[in-house]
């Protein structure tokens, strides 16, 4: 199935999970689009807000669109600004969080759990 939307066209949903804060996700592509391996999402983390602190079993590779903040993983927190390309591997604890006066906006790639 071929799909070419502008991303606006796909819904914002909030993030409910605990430890979530002024976190909204789009689901760009997904299963839904009939994607079989990976899932592109666009996180938009509004200033102050941050994702929860988390970790599973899969691998994330994330690239940084405008805003600024802190990436932690594994025990490190790294800043970040519009352009960082970021790999967070499996199992790794960690969470996005923005340091900024602006919106931070994010792509976020993973691959489906086989």
């Amino acid at each position: 199935m071929f799909k070419a939307v502008h991303y606006s066209e796909v819904p914002n949903e909030e993030v409910e999970e605990e430890g979530a804060k002024k976190v909204q996700v789009r689901w760009l592509i997904s299963e839904k689009d009939g994607a079989e391996n990976f899932a592109m999402r666009c996180f938009e983390v509004d200033p102050g807000g941050q994702t929860p602190k988390h970790s599973h079993d899969w691998e994330h590779e994330s690239f940084i669109l405008s805003g600024e903040g802190v990436v932690f993983c594994e025990g490190k927190k790294q800043k970040v600004s519009q352009g960082y390309v970021i790999f967070i591997p499996p199992k790794a604890e960690h969470y996005f969080k923005n340091t900024g006066k602006k919106k931070m906006v994010f792509l976020c790639l993973i691959p489906y759990k086989k």
